[in-house]
């Protein structure tokens, strides 16, 4: 097999952690100067939406990772949602309350949005795994959000049992943030089953809110952004251009001065942070992340989609320098972002203190959706390579192995007192797990014009339209354990196109071949690039090595001097007093340590463990997702260099 040796052409777009010591940090500093200085730098890209995802409706998973987690999140974590839901809180019942206008509200203002984030979590479900008993709850869900609706289109229990007085006067009541998830529900539902009842309500609230705000109306922030990419999921499924317009106006209310907490109160009653609401710029001029950060990964989601339609440039230079931002000097290894519980959010550049890291699961989502989206406009794959990672690390650590408890905070360091929780009082976090993970084959592939993309690497089989043809693609693989890859194409005639296959940033050494002979492919972007005539049954082996890496942090991460991490292929990995009982606050990592790798089929569900040996030292290392999956101690993803 021929070798290809990659450059590390990611050397500075890789995460502010994740710089390799290979290379000079003064050079380093020095190009990134000069490429990345001042606000005005950030690029632009020459495309608009150049690449079309492949709906995960035409992917069927059969991977050995995967599968058992959908398996689980159908056969455990939606139950554990439901019962929530209905029986251990007052979600479902404040609809019921609502529906007869009685009784009070229970929990926190925004809770409708959990019940949404289920329901559509449900309908992804149902998507890969048809289950009549699932669908009729999905049903009667939605009969009691239907029941709840104003005659006038509003929907929200918060204000149906508090007062509709209140309505519209506070942005940060997050009444569009529910609108938007419930409009992500219904759209979701809709294109599983073709049922409109719910998508019939989502109009109706979105054609309420365009009765007082937009062009000539009523100026509004939302204290909570969501419904923008929701109205894009809306135009989509309606063709109704509106919908798409309403979201860029409200994109374009931010940063003009208009955000309040109390529209009747006036001026002296607002007392509203702008950079938490990302509200202190107008959006094309924004620069540097800031704030809380799910709202700001929901803001970046909504640019990007509006920007996907109109081509509005300003938005995605914008988005490019916010990118550069948040990945060069504000991303964790792990790919979470937000480091203070405080603001649930952002602080100081290189600031990244890992017992106290925020890292909210939600935020990790978020990178993974934005990511995705950035990667259609421009064909790079170090969105694709960002998105990875925080998919397999920062999000995937957000769900016990059993599917049933959960994280909100996900640190980097623990001293054995951080649990996950079979729910919160505010359960963003177990209801976007519920409706992320039975999406994931959303971001395996694309599909261009000449081209198809395969952004990640697991086992399925996907039906694509590629060059006017429909084309088959069957992917094998033991990744992320192994990085062995092969692609199989199925077509009745032969299709000339090219397949677009990412070379990860984590991989500096690969070999392919098609049909058993080895091949170079130039690369583009980090794409490796095969452009033929491909026949029925043709087959691509694409095998990544993937030996263990320690990696140093930027030297501006002053938490992290003297420290080192460890990760193997996609992964990151972290020690676990479980298993390092010995003195664990005093264990350090040698740079003679010798590493060897080992898959235990019956541990942690089926893991590749790492050992780091010297003559008196040992260290054993698990994924950085499975901890916390035994008894309490702590932690650690970066150790002290001996």
């Amino acid at each position: 097999m021929a070798t290809a040796c990659r450059c590390h052409r990611h050397n500075l777009l890789k995460s502010s952690l994740e710089m390799d010591k290979k290379f000079s940090f003064m050079a380093m500093a020095a190009v990134i100067m000069a490429a990345f200085s001042g606000c005005s730098a950030g690029a632009g890209t020459d495309e608009v939406k150049m690449i079309t995802p492949v709906n995960f409706s035409d992917v069927l998973i059969e991977d050995g990772f995967w599968t058992p987690r959908l398996q689980s999140h159908k056969d455990v974590t939606m139950g554990v949602c439901i019962d929530q839901i209905e029986n251990q809180t007052g979600r479902i019942r404040n609809f019921e309350n609502a529906a007869l206008k009685q009784g009070e509200h229970s929990g926190i203002f925004f809770d409708d949005s959990d019940v949404y984030k289920a329901l559509e979590g449900m309908a992804y479900s149902l998507q890969n795994i048809p289950d009549p008993v699932l669908e009729a709850k999905c049903d009667e869900w939605i009969d009691k959000f239907a029941a709840a609706q104003e005659e006038d289109g509003y929907i929200n229990t918060f204000y149906t049992l508090t007062g509709l007085d209140k309505r519209w006067d506070n942005m940060d009541k997050h009444e569009m943030y529910c609108a938007g998830h419930m409009i992500e529900a219904g759209v979701a539902y809709y294109n599983v089953t073709g049922k409109r009842k719910l998508l019939d309500v989502c109009i109706r609230m979105a054609d309420h809110m365009m009765t007082i705000f937009g062009p000539g109306k009523r100026n509004w922030v939302p204290g909570h952004e969501e419904i923008e990419l929701a109205l894009v999921k809306l135009y989509q499924a309606t063709g109704d251009k509106k919908y798409l317009e309403f979201s860029e106006w409200l994109l374009d209310q931010r940063g003009h001065g208009y955000g309040s907490h109390s529209v009747s109160q006036g001026e002296a009653a607002r007392k509203w942070n702008p950079v938490y609401y990302q509200d202190d710029a107008p959006v094309r001029d924004m620069c540097e992340i800031a704030g809380h950060a799910v709202r700001a990964m929901y803001l970046y989601c909504g640019m990007a989609d509006v920007a996907a339609y109109t081509g509005d440039q300003g938005y995605i230079d914008a988005l490019n320098r916010l990118w550069d931002d948040v990945v060069l000097r504000n991303m964790y290894i792990t790919g979470g972002i937000g480091q203070s519980a405080h603001n649930e959010g952002f602080t100081e550049d290189y600031s990244l203190p890992n017992l106290t890291a925020y890292c909210e699961t939600c935020a990790s989502v978020g990178m993974v959706l934005w990511n995705w989206r950035m990667n259609q406009f421009t064909g790079d794959s170090k969105y694709a390579d960002v998105m990875e990672r925080s998919m397999y690390n920062g999000a995937l650590a957000g769900i016990s192995l059993e599917g049933d408890t959960f994280f909100y905070v996900n640190p980097l360091e623990s001293v054995g007192n951080h649990h996950r929780k079979p729910w919160y009082g505010c359960a963003c976090c177990p209801s976007q797990i519920c409706r992320f993970l039975p999406s994931i084959g959303n971001y395996i592939y694309g599909v261009s014009d000449n081209a198809v993309w395969v952004n990640l690497y697991m086992g399925n089989t996907a039906e694509v339209k590629v060059a006017g043809k429909d084309v088959t693609l069957t992917q094998k693989t033991d990744y992320p354990w192994d990085g062995a890859i092969a692609l199989t194409v199925g077509t009745k005639s032969p299709v000339k196109t090219q397949i677009r296959l990412r070379i990860p940033d984590w991989c500096s050494s690969y070999t392919l071949a098609v049909n058993g002979q080895p091949v170079e492919a130039p690369v583009e972007k980090g794409y490796a690039v095969i452009e033929r005539k491909w026949k029925n049954d043709d087959t691509v082996e694409l095998n990544l090595d993937m030996p263990v890496e320690v990696v140093a942090a930027d030297p501006r991460v002053k938490e992290n001097e003297g420290k080192r991490a460890v990760q193997r292929g996609p992964l990151v990995y972290c020690i676990e007093e479980a298993d390092n009982k010995v003195d664990f606050d005093s264990l350090r990592i040698s740079e003679d340590a010798q590493f060897t790798t080992e898959f235990r089929p019956d541990f942690l569900r089926g893991v590749v463990t790492i050992t780091a040996r010297t003559a008196d030292n040992t260290l054993n290392y698990i994924p950085y997702y499975t901890w916390d999956n035994r008894e309490a101690g702590g932690m650690k993803v970066w150790v002290p260099l001996d």
